[in-house]
């Protein structure tokens, strides 16, 4: 049992924190013996008093050894199912998260290829018929004007779905002037009356940073125009070093939820790849507030 304890406390305290535990009462007790003089027993009494009580006092700090010993492991034992709890937690939020980012990819990357065929390239197709017939017609001046007509009207439009297409994936306005300026070109092209407030220095944002936070802004104005039924929207953003936020209102119809699968979930997975989070208060009749807030940086 004694080499028990010795092991546990060297365990619990290092090999001179031990050394001192034990032999400090040695010390002690010549320094009690320095001064007072050794303990002598004079009879028999006193010797059958002085061995069971040298057992007592070697048995308790026995059990106090044990005893520290214990809470020691139990403390330990806490603290690693605590710390492992916490690990096992954060892990299974970056699968998900991951898990939610790829699939979202995806879903974006489907996007980008049916506006593509649907778009500008029926309307490219569209084209080069038009320029077919232009030229089959040529010998009739008043056809071929009207099929050049025709052929720049269909050009035009093919032009512009691409850029609406480019802009979907990264607008141009966000690279060259900022987050402040994008969100004000995108407030000016919504068909929404849009009332936008902005302060602070957007330059410290990082771009994946302010790319969901442009984003974020996009869909809820589109949500506005498509389901709240009113023609108006307010934007709030606060930019600063340390990261920025956006409110976007609307005071229609409400009730707009964050659920699995939804637009708002797939914005909510955005901001959160970036260290940020969005939070949706919608209650029935009154109205629609989306909050995005994020660091500069992100935390990878």
């Amino acid at each position: 049992m004694l080499l028990s304890a010795l092991s546990l406390l060297i365990s619990f305290f290092g090999f001179i924190g031990a050394a001192a535990l034990v032999f400090s009462p040695v010390l002690w007790a010549f320094g009690v013996a320095a001064q007072v003089g050794p303990f002598t027993p004079k009879s028999v009494q006193q010797t059958l008093l002085a061995v069971p009580a040298g057992i007592a006092l070697g048995a308790v700090t026995v059990s106090s050894l044990t005893g520290v010993s214990l809470l020691r492991d139990l403390l330990l034992r806490a603290f690693s199912i605590s710390r492992d709890s916490d690990l096992l937690a954060k892990l299974e939020e970056l699968r998900s998260s991951r898990a939610s980012l790829t699939a979202a990819f995806e879903i974006e990357r489907q996007r980008i290829e049916r506006d593509l065929h649907d778009g500008a390239q029926q309307e490219l197709v569209a084209v080069v018929m038009r320029l077919g017939m232009l030229e089959a017609a040529a010998a009739d001046h008043e056809r071929t004007v009207q099929m050049a007509r025709q052929a720049q009207a269909h050009a035009e439009r093919a032009l512009e779905r691409l850029r609406e297409t480019v802009r979907d994936i990264h607008p141009r306005e966000l690279s060259d002037l900022g987050l402040i300026a994008a969100v004000r070109e995108l407030a000016a092209r919504s068909p929404l009356r849009v009332e936008l407030t902005s302060n602070g220095d957007d330059s410290q944002l990082s771009s994946p940073t302010a790319t969901a936070v442009y984003f974020t802004v996009s869909e809820a104005l589109t949500n506005i125009a498509k389901h709240a039924g009113v023609g108006t929207a307010q934007i709030d953003m606060k930019c600063a070093k340390a990261g920025v936020k956006v409110r976007v209102r609307d005071d229609g119809a409400g009730g707009a939820r964050l659920g699995a699968g939804s637009g708002l979930a797939g914005l909510r997975e955005r901001m959160r790849s970036v260290g940020g989070d969005l939070e949706i208060l919608s209650p029935a009749g009154g109205g629609t507030k989306v909050t995005a807030s994020a660091p500069s940086q992100p935390p990878w």
